[in-house]
């Protein structure tokens, strides 16, 4: 990562007056593993050549939760554990009959049941009615008379399998999307498989951001068939690439995209202000990973008129975020500390290697004589609640954070709606949520970006898979509303903590720098970024 760090590009990162610090991703998002993009040809690890256009990402036909990336010609397969398998292994689609880089839906359409032909389209039709309906079912007619009645079932169905036909022929993807997913709600196999079929010839992850979206989609409902989720989930962890070449992919996304930047700089603004007249700061972070939230902060205090005060950081983590580390919290300590020292902040740090799940007060090392901040960014949504387990660790945390008498809470989450939703409508929320996401990306990085495939897949497809396919306590991706958190909050006895103007100007103008479809609003004393009409993020403080 030093090497990696080295090679940087400038125009792609915050400008740090500490440039020996190294770079810090964010693995709040969970990420790919990053063996999906190197392959071994027995000289050594090395990334694949990026004129050989990547075509699929997560391979969940096998309820072993093995894994495949299409890199054309040839295929690479690799178990949860990532060490390579066989092709007879190797449950895969076959590598390049579905994308073709002539089509723009990463096929050519010979290889669809439908045609542009209405007269073939018909005869389709009435094959699926002869099937559904019967023998007497010789004309399109004997259809429509089925569904004037109003009373035959099977008519029903057949005005899925026709309207989805029609979603086909018209190449509406998203349509096809959302009839598949709903045809596995409704436990129509048959129109599931078909409509399978279909979405393998028209997704490509070098495509538009609809077709790039369907294809993780797609590998979340075949995950979701196959019971594979959980497992796809499980072994795709964190980590950064082996190469020098090669920037953290989520530190790519971190610098084109505003949304953990909003996060951070917005949470740091409310702890700043709270602690503008503390001399010593307790901040316990519930999930520190790489520590790069506090750079910045550590460089305010430091400016602070009066000298900084004496900042002690509890930084938890589990044993995820450690593989994407390459080792323990102490590496994290290890940055902070010369950071601070850099920049002559009298700093401590305290390591708390567990589970945000086993927290107890003991593992806080509270101290009498500090002010405390508490940071749940892109954390508590992992926790369970009651909807999983009778422990709800979700409201369990804010009331044990609640006794410690904390001057600030600052909360930042994803602003959807995943947690409680039943599979249908949790998906047809998670295609929404992750287009806004997609599209975002697709203004700041080219489709031909061989970076632009690497952050997708390593930074966003690993949640949508365990989103659509994973239930019970194997879902761990459970985002909610900000009305539900300060439901949760509010039962836990916090109050609001108003987010100061300087901070709404101090992102306003980081939006700046970025696309002007971002949008900033500040509600009810919380601060909301979205793209175009859909919020994204939202960040709000409680004391």
């Amino acid at each position: 990562m030093q090497a990696s760090e080295r090679h940087r590009s400038s125009s792609m990162y915050y400008h740090q007056p500490l440039q020996q610090i190294e770079g810090y991703c964010l693995p709040q998002y969970q990420t790919l593993n990053h063996q999906l993009y190197y392959n071994d040809g027995g000289h050594g690890t090395h990334f694949s050549n990026p004129s050989s256009e990547l075509y699929c990402t997560l391979e969940s036909s096998s309820a072993a939760g093995s894994f495949t990336v299409y890199n054309s010609p040839s295929t690479v397969s690799f178990s949860p554990n990532g060490s390579p398998v066989s092709q007879q292994d190797s449950q895969s689609y076959p590598p390049d009959h579905y994308h073709s880089p002539e089509n723009n839906y990463g096929s050519p359409m010979s290889g669809s049941c439908i045609t542009d032909d209405l007269s073939s389209f018909k005869h389709k039709l009435r094959e699926l009615e002869s099937v559904m309906l019967g023998p007497d079912s010789d004309n399109l007619d004997s259809y429509d008379s089925a569904i004037s009645n109003g009373t035959n079932l099977v008519s029903l169905e057949m005005d899925s399998w026709r309207q989805a036909m029609v979603a086909i022929s018209s190449k509406d993807l998203r349509h096809i999307l959302v009839s598949c997913a709903k045809a596995i709600a409704d436990n129509d196999m048959l129109m599931a498989g078909w409509l399978m079929d279909e979405l393998r010839q028209m997704v490509s992850v070098s495509g538009e951001p609809i077709q790039r979206l369907g294809a993780y989609m797609l590998e979340g409902l075949v995950a979701r068939l196959t019971a594979s989720g959980s497992s796809i989930y499980k072994s795709l962890r964190c980590k950064e690439p082996e190469s020098a070449e090669l920037l953290s992919y989520m530190h790519i996304l971190y610098e084109v995209c505003p949304y953990f930047k909003f996060g951070y700089m917005s949470a740091n603004g409310a702890i700043a202000e709270a602690m503008k007249d503390e001399d010593r700061v307790h901040i316990i972070d519930f999930q520190i990973a790489q520590g790069s939230q506090w750079i910045t902060l550590i460089q305010a205090f430091a400016a602070r008129p009066g000298g900084p005060p004496h900042i002690r950081i509890t930084g938890i983590d589990d044993s995820t975020s450690a593989y994407a580390r390459g080792g323990g919290l102490h590496i994290v300590g290890k940055r902070l500390s010369k950071l601070a020292e850099h920049f002559k902040v009298p700093f401590e740090f305290h390591a708390a290697a567990i589970s945000g799940c086993d927290v107890q007060v003991h593992n806080l090392g509270v101290r009498p004589g500090e002010a405390l901040a508490v940071n749940f960014a892109f954390m508590l949504h992992h926790m369970p609640d009651e909807s999983v387990s009778t422990q709800n660790h979700r409201d369990r945390l804010l009331r044990l954070v609640k006794s410690l008498s904390p001057k600030v809470v600052t909360l930042v989450e994803q602003e959807s709606n995943t947690n409680t939703a039943a599979f249908f409508p949790r998906f047809l929320e998670t295609l929404d949520y992750y287009t806004a996401m997609f599209e975002s990306i697709d203004v700041t990085l080219p489709r031909e970006h061989k970076e632009r495939i690497n952050v997708e897949q390593h930074c966003l497809a690993r949640d949508m898979v365990n989103i659509i396919a994973c239930e019970g306590v194997e879902r761990v991706e459970r985002h909610e509303l900000l009305g539900k958190w300060r439901s949760r909050f509010a039962m836990a006895g916090f109050t609001p903590y108003p987010l100061s103007s300087l901070v709404n100007g101090t992102i306003k103008k980081l939006l700046e720098n970025y696309s002007d479809r971002y949008r900033l609003e500040e509600r009810d004393g919380a601060l909301y970024l979205g793209w175009m009409n859909r919020d994204l993020v939202a960040s709000c403080a409680w004391k």
